[in-house]
Formats: structure tokens, C-alpha cells, sequence
């Protein structure tokens, strides 16, 4: 299936498939959203499959909110893969403290 995006104010529902193919349309559609809104909600659940530039796409969303203080949110059950990748980041930003040290931020 190709990929369908639909919004109402700052929501936006992804259907489809998000792979290498798909992402002149998402990258069109998501072009400078954060010179327009300040906090977007994007609903994955209905993405069917997505590949891994699809979810380096939705990264690189990720990492341009984060620059510009922007609050997005992807929200929806059913993209394992996506899941994954955020799931592996996070891991990777961890750092093991001994139980009784003094941690300086």
C-alpha cells in the first residue's frame, strides 16, 4: 500500500508502508513542520511495514525537534521495527553507576 498521510491541526496519521520508495512523500509532507507547529503528534499505528530508511526518516524528524525545542510525539502500537531503534538509542545513551556513587550533572 502507498503512503497516506492525513492531519487535523498538529495530528497526523500515517498509513501505509514507509520504505526507501515512500519517502520523497514523507519527507514533502514533513518538510519545515517545525517552522509551523510547535509540537506534533504523529499516530504510526496503521503503518504496515517500514524499512530501515523509514525509520532513519522518522530520526531525523526526531533529531530536528530535539534542535529546535520542539515537542514530538509518535504515538501507536504495531511498528516493531521503530521500536526497536528508539528502544536500542536509548540504551546506548545509558550509563552504569555503581549503587552509592555521586553522580554530577
Amino acid at each position: 500500500m502507498d503512503l497516506q498521510i492525513t492531519s487535523y491541526n498538529n495530528r497526523f496519521k500515517i498509513k501505509g508502508t514507509l520504505n526507501k520508495l515512500s519517502l520523497k512523500t514523507f519527507n514533502a509532507h514533513f518538510s519545515n513542520i517545525f517552522e509551523k507547529q510547535d509540537e506534533i503528534i504523529i499516530n504510526i499505528e496503521n503503518i504496515e511495514s517500514i524499512d530501515r530508511a523509514g525509520v532513519m526518516a522518522l530520526a531525523r524528524l526526531h533529531n530536528e525537534s530535539i534542535t529546535k525545542s520542539k515537542k514530538l510525539s509518535i504515538v501507536g502500537i504495531g511498528c516493531k521495527e521503530l521500536y526497536d531503534h528508539f528502544k536500542s538509542e536509548e540504551e546506548t545513551n545509558t550509563v552504569s553507576v555503581p549503587n552509592g556513587s555521586i553522580v554530577a550533572a
